[in-house]
């Protein structure tokens, strides 16, 4: 015979262990002051207890039990029951604040957290932590790594957020032990893939990534998260994650993110947390770094230099330009107006092949 689950009834009060003692001193007709001689207890404490200042301690109930006749695991359940409610309030009142700063609608709408309970406990759960101090702990510690520039704009728990869903997406690939030979071979592939469709490619890229011990994970950003991509190791003995957001909606720019941080995880070191949220000058050394190094992978020096010297800058140049180069022309157009040589509202921005997030991106 099948039987009905029954729900777990818990009520969202409890009632104070000083107020039951009242009413059972009151039952017996025993003053405080009496009750206290009988336990052979101050009558301090007891009227500590009774204000719920002191807890009901094991020794104190047993004395409890031996004059008033009430069981000793009684009064330390209910003192038990009243501290951990009190505890739950506290954390939920805490957490509740806390979890207002999250882009909670967004969050939902990309059914990442449900709505059926408290948003707090859904924003905890979707970190995988117990409390808003685990998670300061986890990642505000990493922010003091986060290398960016002066001008940061995300909205650090936006980024958070974002950070949380590639970290997510991460650990569902089936990534092999990290390679820094094999990745420097599939990044020399992924370079000649920004030729093809942007999905395929992006498709194809973290299948090579993968397979060289790097999790790519490309990741929608969440509005105020102006971030346009991430590298770090989430352990010095796991493997590296590189995210990107594809924010600025076009190929030149993601693929220089990929990359740009392509780069932090062949050239710095495992402790960093590498956030691009910024311009690419004014971020300090190591972003300086990565943005030579990005820019001469994708553009080896010697060929830049050849075609910025030759002049010709028209449509017909790039393209053929971007074909000797085995890459997409749109990179040539956006390495051409970051240096400066092309406006950036320019007749020729249609080479670059513009983005857009769907739900099979």
């Amino acid at each position: 015979m099948a039987t009905a689950a029954i729900d777990e009834y818990r009520p969202d009060y409890a009632v104070p262990p000083g107020l039951v003692l009242e009413e059972r001193l009151e039952a017996h007709g025993i003053s405080q002051a009496e009750f206290a001689r009988r336990c052979g207890r101050s009558a301090k404490l007891i009227s500590e207890i009774i204000a719920g200042k002191a807890p009901i301690e094991p020794r104190t109930a047993i004395q409890f039990e031996r004059v008033l006749g009430v069981d000793a695991d009684i009064w330390l359940g209910i003192e038990n029951d009243y501290r951990l409610h009190q505890v739950r309030v506290a954390e939920a009142k805490t957490a509740s604040a806390w979890a207002k700063s999250f882009p909670i609608a967004e969050l939902v709408k990309r059914r990442l957290i449900d709505n059926s309970n408290p948003a707090w406990r859904a924003v905890l759960s979707f970190f995988g932590v117990a409390s808003v101090e685990a998670w300061q702990a986890k990642y505000q510690a990493a922010s003091v790594a986060y290398r960016h520039s002066p001008s940061f704009e995300s909205d650090r728990f936006a980024l958070a957020a974002w950070l949380r869903c590639a970290e997510l997406a991460a650990e569902e690939q089936p990534c092999l032990e990290y390679d820094k030979s094999e990745f420097m071979n599939a990044l020399s592939q992924i370079r000649r893939l920004t030729r093809r469709p942007i999905w395929d490619a992006v498709d194809e890229s973290q299948r090579l990534c993968n397979g060289a011990g790097v999790a790519l994970a490309p990741v929608e950003p969440f509005p105020k998260a102006r971030v346009s991509g991430a590298a770090w190791w989430p352990s010095p003995r796991r493997r590296p994650v590189i995210a990107l957001s594809a924010r600025h909606k076009t190929d030149d720019h993601l693929w220089f993110s990929l990359f740009h941080e392509a780069a932090h995880v062949l050239l710095h070191g495992k402790q960093e947390v590498f956030i691009d949220d910024g311009p690419r000058s004014d971020q300090g050394d190591l972003e300086d770094q990565a943005n030579e190094w990005a820019a001469d992978f994708l553009i080896p020096g010697d060929g830049w230099l050849r075609f910025v010297d030759a002049g010709a800058l028209d449509r017909a140049s790039i393209r053929r330009f971007a074909d000797e180069q085995e890459i997409a022309a749109g990179i040539v157009v956006g390495r051409l107006q970051h240096e400066r040589l092309l406006p950036w509202r320019s007749n020729l921005n249609d080479l670059k092949v513009r983005l857009e997030w769907t739900a099979d991106s």
